[in-house]
Order: C-alpha cells, then structure tokens, then sequence
C-alpha cells in the first residue's frame, strides 16, 4: 500500500460518510475494524465518527434509520474517509458531497469506498485515471458512468495510494483489514482478524463468487487441503504435494485452485508465507536467514526478493517500521 503509515503514537481518525440508502453490512465493517478501541491489543489505534450530508436521520437500504451527529465540516478531522456503499445507485450525488471529498482528498485525506460506495468516490472525480472496484453486479454500470475509471471487477480490492476501493459487501473486511495491515503491520491485522473471525488474507477476488457454473470438487475440499498448506507452510510444497492432500491429479488441482482462489497454488503458498515473515520481523529478533529457514527453507535473497516485490519494502526497513519495543 502507498499510502503512508501512521504513527502508533498518534490516534488516526476515521469518518463514515452515511449517505441515504447506506448498505449497513458495509457501514458496520468499518464499524467493526475502526471503530472498537480494542484495548486487548495494547493502545488505542483509531479514533471513529459518523458524519452525513448533513446531521440527523439517514435511511438505510433495509428501511429503519441511522442518526449521524454530524455533518460534511466533520470530514475537516478526518485522516481516513470511509464512503460505505449505498442500494439505490439512482440517487444523485451532490455537489456538496462531491467537494467535500475532493477537498479533504487534496487537504491528505485517505479515502476508501466499500462496495458501490465507489460510484460517490467516481462522482467526486477521485477515480479519474485509476483502478478501481465495486460489486461484480455493479461493475459494468460504474464503468458506463465513468469512462475515466479502469473498473476492474475481478478483484476484492484496490489500492491506489490514497484512494481505496473495495469489491461488494464482504471484501469491505478484506481492505479494512488491508489498511490495518499497512499501518499497524502483520500483528495488528492478524489480531483484529482474529477477532472478526476471518482470514487475516483471502487469495483471489470477487470471480469467484460470479455465477459461473464450477466442477464439483473430488475428494477432500479445498478449504482442507488450504488449511493444509498453512499448517505446513514451511515445508516444501510441491504441486505434486498438494495435489495428493486434495486427491486430485497435480493438472486437476491447478485448475480447480485457481477457479476458487483467483490464483495459482504456488503464487498462494507465497503470499502465505510473507504473511508469516512479516510476524516474525514484527515479533522476534530473528535474522532474515533464520526466518528464511523458517518459512519456507528460503535463501535470504530469495526472502527478500519476494518480500520487497509483495510488500514493497525491505525486510530491514520493515522490522525497523513495526517491530515495537519489549515484543518477545
């Protein structure tokens, strides 16, 4: 992610812009991540709002009400905007909406849509020229309005630095938890996840939730064979291999991977086990040699090659970044 990370020491402020018909699934995703204190993890990491067009009552796509306190000027304290995603895509954006945004997003504001939340970010011309994603459903009508905007509809998520889009509904908990990642690293992230009761990282994107009819999987599922794989992570984890625990054939397997996962099971085990490496940089004082050996029996070039090529970043200036005082 290329948008700077943020000081421990300082509360970062997060503000939900509530929009009517607001989804509250996704509304609650940033709830969720941003929202809870979470002493259990040591200090308080963000400070959360809600803010609307104006104060008051907002309708809700599933009918009650949300009151937010405030309105658009709240956005003036904000270092994180979140624009959940909205149901009726035939309401107008207003102008006051619309440089609101542009004028915090130029003031430093990071700002991020979950789902169709994306269509408020394109209205605002925060999308003018970049990638972007929104629910597979809703892709092709974000692409008709806004020409602009590479959509990419395969994916859970994009990052463009300081504008942040995210696929439907649930994949608002995968950029969420990709933003914690960035600024709080590995940790942090994985902590919350747990807390969530989700993957820390999920392989591929919203394809494979498309209504595209799938082989029936042969023998064991998948999810055992994944949950396979990250048990034994830092052992050499051939096509061969993996395919056996699936009991499947290696060609078979392959495919099957990709079609559910986005990715191949190789491009997985990697991103996998840079998760891992990022953990231990964060909480031991392990030499890049003996996280290597640890996560893969790696050499440290071929660590470090994969890790600045995922994480954009050196191993060093990582640990350096997140590794806190006292940690075991």
């Amino acid at each position: 992610m290329s948008g700077q990370r943020q000081s421990v020491s300082r509360i970062h402020r997060v503000v939900a812009l509530v929009l009517e018909t607001v989804v509250p699934f996704d509304l609650a995703v940033a709830c969720q991540v941003f929202g809870w204190g979470r002493p259990d993890l040591g200090e308080v990491r963000y400070a959360f709002a809600l803010c609307g067009e104006k104060p008051g009552l907002v309708h809700a796509s599933q009918g009650f009400g949300i009151e937010v306190p405030d309105g658009l000027g709240a956005l003036r304290r904000a270092d994180t905007i979140v624009v959940p995603g909205t149901s009726d895509l035939s309401l107008a954006v207003s102008p006051e909406v619309s440089d609101a945004l542009k004028r915090e997003y130029e003031r430093g504001a990071r700002v991020l849509s979950i789902c169709s939340g994306a269509f408020v970010l394109a209205e605002a011309g925060l999308l003018n020229g970049r990638r972007a994603t929104t629910h597979w459903q809703d892709a092709p009508l974000l692409a008709q309005r806004y020409p602009s905007v590479t959509v990419d509809p395969s994916v859970l998520f994009v990052d463009e630095g300081r504008v942040l889009t995210s696929a439907g509904i649930a994949a608002g908990i995968d950029l969420c938890l990709h933003v914690v990642l960035a600024d709080h690293g590995a940790a942090v992230a994985k902590a919350i996840a747990q807390r969530l009761v989700v993957p820390q990282y999920r392989g591929g994107g919203q394809a494979q939730y498309i209504e595209t009819p799938l082989p029936e999987p042969q023998g064991s599922t998948l999810e055992r064979t994944r949950d396979y794989m990250v048990r034994n992570i830092a052992q050499p984890l051939s096509i061969a291999t993996m395919a056996r625990h699936a009991r499947m054939s290696g060609r078979n397997f392959a495919r099957r991977f990709v079609e559910e996962s986005g990715i191949s099971p190789i491009q997985w085990v990697l991103r996998q086990r840079v998760l891992l490496v990022r953990e231990l940089l964060e909480r031991t004082e392990l030499s890049v040699k003996q996280i290597a050996a640890r996560t893969g029996s790696w050499s440290p070039m071929s660590l470090r090659e994969h890790f600045k090529r995922q994480v954009g970043t050196t191993p060093a200036l990582y640990r350096l970044a997140f590794r806190r005082p006292g940690k075991a």
